[in-house]
């Protein structure tokens, strides 16, 4: 008989709690907190949010790297219900400021500095009316050119008018429609859009991911995935809270330092891109380690190599190795490879849908095409967003009449089941694991007083798996070097999303209408 799960994030917390008491829920260097403990500080974080005047449905950003006080603070926002708004840490700062304008983000989570930036003043620039206060993680806590700068512990303090009965009152009020989280995608046009997802979809869908990959109770998770996606929030974060697994959230991917946690601390879960992986096999220091603790790797994002997934498992001692796909507006996940699956359909396949959930591959007019055709990948169930914030046309497009979600990728069912994918309509390209839009770094640099069109588009390469080159046409009289374009770009738009290739031409392929012919600049035709 299956256990009954909470439809909601912070009842989920409290099963946690209850359940699993004094095991660890997060290690995280000399903080160590166990499931108890955990719910205790988000009972805090949540009083001292209502103490601020957060009500159900206000928007609550964070914009952080991975640490134990992220956690709680997600929690304290969810159980106040607020809905939560991460952001990326790579972005800078026109980029964050969307996001926030966008989504009327009225309380911003961040931290003082981070790999030397200093996160309250990338958004000086910025116009954020709704933005009432902004609070800063950890020790480095000195005022900075925000709206209301104060410290996560002076924060805390003033909690004190909202008692832990009515903070926990407030938790058990949380519905499983309600919106817990908006999680910022770009697209085709350019301009981030914000999913939504309830609790009880992010509860049901890692719920059944957690169950499929087989995350069991007193494994120990390294959290190498940032939380600001979906596969380090909720694959990591909610899915551990759900099986009663120690997180260790990481927040910089240093392989040493992954190395030595997996050595110490026996890591048995270590869920990432290729990349991570292809990261640890490359160290020096690989033929001395004891990686016999590692259990269970979950990859995907990208194309995985047969000789990989070979290495991974004499290596680097994974006795399972599984690949997904998924996208933010499928709350994270379609398909999942299981376990008895081999070497060669986890490299070549995406898996199968996990339950409750139809995959279809579909022609032009939206009809289904027969096994082992090509086809768009529709999605249909309980894993599909409700749609994206405050944007009902681009959910009409989205998601059709018959509840299907159109993904944009194109794909083969073979008769087993399993999903391959082979090509992206909307020309996205991943990088590192992360999702590349074209026509949102070309919006981005179109803004370079030297650029008169530019066309992106993602190229092979060994270690990211994909990275961006750009075609630039320079307006006339203008020069720019592609040394200044890169500089310009690091500046401006987050790392990953900087092309790693310029070209300058004079002019690009276009057809009679006018379009840039992105294939012919994959063939090399750019003229």
């Amino acid at each position: 008989m299956h256990e009954e799960i909470p439809p909601t994030i912070p009842r989920v917390l409290a099963r946690a709690a209850h359940r699993f008491g004094d095991a660890f829920a997060i290690i995280d260097g000399p903080q160590r907190l166990t499931f108890r403990q955990l719910q205790e500080q988000a009972l805090a974080a949540t009083a001292a949010f209502m103490a601020a005047g957060i009500a159900p449905v206000d928007r609550v950003g964070i914009w952080a790297p991975n640490s134990a006080q992220w956690v709680v603070a997600a929690l304290g926002i969810l159980g106040c219900g607020g809905v939560l708004v991460p952001l990326n840490t790579r972005l800078k700062g026109k980029e964050a400021g969307f996001i926030l304008r966008r989504s009327g983000t009225r309380a911003l989570v961040t931290v003082d500095e981070f790999l030397g930036t200093r996160y309250p003043g990338l958004l000086a620039g910025e116009s954020l009316p709704q933005l009432e206060r902004t609070l800063l993680l950890g020790a480095g806590a000195g005022a900075g050119p925000a709206p209301a700068t104060q410290s996560w512990d002076d924060f805390l303090a003033g909690a004190a008018p909202v008692t832990r009965a009515q903070a926990a009152a407030a938790h058990g009020r949380v519905a499983a429609g309600d919106i817990a989280d908006i999680l910022f995608t770009s697209g085709t046009t350019g301009q981030p859009k914000g999913v939504l997802s309830t609790h009880e979809q992010d509860v049901r869908v890692f719920r059944t991911w957690a169950q499929v990959v087989g995350l069991a109770q007193g494994d120990r998770y390294l959290g190498v995935n940032p939380f600001f996606h979906s596969f380090g929030y909720k694959a990591g974060v909610l899915a551990c809270l759900l099986q009663g697994a120690t997180l260790y959230p990481l927040a910089v991917f240093d392989v040493g330092r992954a190395l030595d946690l997996i050595e110490q601390e026996r890591i048995t879960v270590l869920p990432g891109p290729p990349t991570i992986y292809q990261s640890l096999l490359a160290h020096e220091s690989l033929a001395r380690r004891d990686l016999s603790s590692l259990r269970l790797a979950v990859t995907g994002a990208a194309s995985v190599p047969p000789a990989l997934i070979t290495r991974m498992r004499r290596e680097l001692k994974f006795r399972s190795v599984l690949t997904a796909y998924g996208l933010t507006e499928s709350t994270g996940v379609v398909t999942v490879c299981p376990h008895d699956a081999d070497d060669q359909t986890v490299a070549t396949r995406c898996g199968v849908p996990i339950p409750g959930v139809e995959v279809r591959c579909a022609d032009e007019r939206g009809h289904p095409v027969p096994t082992g055709e090509a086809g768009e990948v529709q999605v249909r169930g309980y894993n599909v967003m409700p749609g994206y914030f405050e944007d009902p046309a681009a959910t009409a497009e989205a998601i059709d009449a018959e509840g299907w979600l159109h993904t944009g990728d194109v794909g083969v069912l073979d008769e087993r089941g399993y999903l391959r994918i082979t090509d992206r309509m909307k020309d996205v390209f991943i990088v590192g694991g992360f999702n590349c839009y074209p026509a949102e770094i070309e919006r981005l640099m179109s803004e370079h007083p030297a650029i008169g069109q530019i066309a992106v588009i993602g190229v092979p390469d060994e270690r990211m798996g994909e990275v961006g080159k750009a075609f630039v046409v320079l307006r006339p009289g203008q020069a720019v070097s592609p040394e200044e374009l890169l500089v310009w770009s690091r500046a401006n738009m987050a790392n990953y999303k900087v092309p790693r290739q310029f070209e300058i031409v004079a002019q690009l392929p276009v057809n009679a209408a006018g379009k840039v012919q992105k294939f012919a600049l994959r063939e090399g035709d750019a003229r």
